[in-house]
């Protein structure tokens, strides 16, 4: 059994480019990413790729899942790669300003979500905490706290929570208690519902 600690864990094959990594951080076999920083607890599975996106504290992301991915500049004659990648086809210098524009719309994902298998976040999204992202979902818009979307493109379905109960969530943040404070509460975190939960805690 894995521990994990001060240092991400990385599986085999893991490429991490100018990235940070918050505590207990694991990274899944053959994940790229790149430019981005996960919070505390956070896990991403295999086969993912991840490019100028900061993920929160506690976010399971599952397998095969793109955030961020690239799009081809379809307002000019040629999309293809040797308008931008010009160099790799002896074509002339690279575009710098193409690549500056995809850094320019990040991705931001809060606290405590749930990306499913697959799933697909497109560039300047913003996942609010407590969200879960449907095996799948290509996500193109925003998603609120505690929201569930799903589908192509990513829909809202429902809420997880009444909205006192989201505001409630929000305002305790346990996200940020500490391992000690977790660990005490560790049965509760296991036994209460959300309202219950908070009626002990807020």
């Amino acid at each position: 059994m894995v521990k994990l600690g001060q240092s991400p864990y990385f599986h085999e094959d893991v490429k991490a480019q100018e990235c940070t990594f918050g505590y207990a951080v694991e990274v899944g076999a053959r994940t790229k990413i790149n430019n981005s920083s996960m919070g505390d607890f956070s896990y991403v599975g295999n086969d993912s790729d991840i490019i100028n996106t900061t993920i929160g504290k506690f976010c399971s992301i599952a397998a095969h899942t793109r955030i961020n991915p690239g799009n081809h500049p379809m307002e000019r004659a040629a999309m293809h790669h040797f308008t931008y990648r010009s160099a790799m086809y002896n074509l002339g210098e690279d575009d710098p300003e193409f690549f500056e524009w995809r850094k320019s719309k990040p991705v931001t994902v809060g606290h405590d979500i749930w990306m499913g298998h697959g799933a697909t976040i497109l560039a300047g999204v913003s996942i609010g905490n407590g969200a879960v992202i449907g095996a799948g979902a290509v996500v193109s818009k925003n998603v609120a706290d505690f929201e569930i979307v799903g589908g192509v493109p990513a829909k809202p379905i429902r809420k997880r929570f009444p909205e006192a109960v989201i505001k409630g969530l929000n305002q305790l943040a346990w996200w940020d208690w500490s391992t000690e404070l977790l660990e005490q509460r560790m049965e509760d975190f296991r036994n209460l519902d959300a309202e219950s939960f908070l009626e002990k805690y807020l």
